[in-house]
């Protein structure tokens, strides 16, 4: 008799991902949250979401390139994630795997004082880069 094991719920599946990528995170230094949400454009909650495996809200592939290139993902831990990924979200996996490369830059910006109006600065920096790239039609 052969045992077969049964395919993973789509909730486990992405637990099983975002358990590499908690994992990730928490291997490096502090304040990667935050690299990670001003890199994606979000808010520091929406990446708690999205690196949690207590929320079953799935990441979105367009942001798996960002996501590797800030977390700084070793070759193995990026083959693992996107073994878990293409599991839980079977067709794609293309999206991310033919990702372009991305880098990230550093800005000097004025503290408004205000942490609306500093993180309405960061939205308005980050979705004009967005926009840019769209423009070019090379944004990964």
């Amino acid at each position: 008799m052969v045992d077969i094991k049964p395919e993973p719920s789509s909730d486990e599946a992405i637990r099983a991902y975002k358990t590499i990528l908690s994992q990730v995170i928490d291997q490096r230094p502090s304040g990667m949250r935050q690299r990670l949400a001003d890199a994606l454009g979000k808010h520091r909650s929406f990446v708690t979401q999205i690196s949690s495996p207590a929320y079953s809200i799935p990441i979105p592939s367009k942001h798996l390139p960002a996501i590797f290139s800030v977390c700084h993902f070793s070759p193995a831990e990026r083959d693992q994630f996107l073994a878990a990924y293409h599991q839980a979200h079977p067709g794609k996996i293309s999206v991310a795997a033919g990702a372009r490369k991305t880098r990230h830059v550093s800005l000097i910006v004025p503290d408004f004082g205000d942490d609306k109006q500093n993180a309405a600065l960061d939205r308005a920096i980050n979705e004009f880069i967005q926009k840019v790239t769209s423009i070019t039609g090379k944004n990964g």
